[in-house]
């Protein structure tokens, strides 16, 4: 099926623009004189940092499902880490995600997969779903008037414009356009593949009552969550590998937080 629904919402021009200026942006990486291994060296580690450290971490496993605990310190740190993949604040982010998985595939799902992988991967963020928006406060009253939640919500651009500064007084241009821009749209891509790729292709493990899947190379982009039909069926599982050979690089983070005694009340799947 392709786009069903989207004609019912007007085009919200404010997120169409800034996606095309960061893949225009991102374009610059063509260009010979704006390529190091150092600057390439840096969108990496902003990838694992914001990507794996901040959304799949913090934001994901974290916050939307308290599938552990942590110091509210690293918490802070981890959704800064998030807020810096640029995915909208943490109160948002996470009220939309836990929208998702009590409506997952239906209509009230803010990226229903049934209406196509394009809605599913960004069409989604490009239409005004005011009737989401509106939702968010109920499902994130646990962390709505935490301050530096507050704070992380209202200044997410700031934060990347202070980035990029910091970013170009190291590095100059070629450090912007690798560290901002390509690392930006990499992770935004990889992260709307869990909404696209693992509701379409993939094999199921479980009856979770959606069109959720597990993908293997989704796992590998996205630090093991990829495996998202497992997801589904145990939500509150902080592991979403639950073969041995489901690798899931984030369950390893949490096992070393474990070890240190950072992370505390893990929840698993029931065998």
């Amino acid at each position: 099926m392709t786009l069903a629904t989207p004609t019912k919402h007007q085009i919200h021009w404010v997120n169409t623009l800034f996606f095309v200026g960061l893949h225009i942006g991102a374009l610059f990486a063509l260009l010979p004189s704006n390529f190091s291994w150092k600057a390439l060296g840096v969108a990496f580690v902003l990838y694992w940092v914001s990507g794996g450290l901040g959304i799949t971490l913090g934001f994901h496993r974290l916050v939307t499902h308290r599938s552990f605990q942590t110091p509210k310190l690293l918490e802070y740190f981890l959704v800064f880490c998030g807020t810096l993949a640029c995915q909208g604040g943490p109160i948002e982010w996470v009220g939309t995600h836990r929208m998702h998985h009590l409506h997952s595939d239906t209509e009230k799902d803010p990226h229903d997969s049934n209406k196509g992988f394009w809605w599913s991967h960004m069409g989604w963020l490009i239409y005004q779903r005011k009737e989401d928006e509106s939702e968010i406060p109920r499902f994130t009253k646990d962390i709505a008037d935490d301050p530096v939640y507050q704070f992380l919500e209202k200044n997410m651009i700031f934060l990347q414009l202070a980035l990029g500064a910091v970013l170009l007084l190291l590095g100059g241009w070629s450090f912007v356009v690798w560290g901002i821009f390509v690392r930006i749209v990499f992770v935004y891509h990889c992260t709307w593949l869990v909404n696209s790729a693992t509701h379409k292709f993939g094999y199921r493990s479980h009856e979770s009552g959606d069109n959720s899947t597990n993908c293997w190379w989704v796992a590998l982009l996205v630090f093991g969550e990829g495996w998202h039909n497992n997801h589904h069926a145990f939500q509150y599982s902080a592991r979403h590998g639950l073969q041995w050979w489901e690798l899931d690089f984030t369950w390893m983070t949490i096992q070393l937080l474990q070890t240190l005694g950072l992370a505390t009340n893990v929840k698993l799947a029931n065998k």
